[in-house]
């Protein structure tokens, strides 16, 4: 089950990465993530 769960977690980050044009979009994305959890913590208070 293990093995499973890496190859599903690579294939995962395999296009996440692929979806991005470069590491400053990856780090746009990671941001905007980041963000949204953060705007809908504040909204659950």
């Amino acid at each position: 089950m293990k093995k499973m769960t890496r190859i599903a977690a690579l294939i995962t980050f395999a296009g996440l990465l692929c979806a991005c044009n470069t590491v400053q979009g990856f780090g746009q994305d990671v941001e905007k993530a980041g963000q949204k959890v953060s705007n809908a913590a504040e909204r659950a208070k």
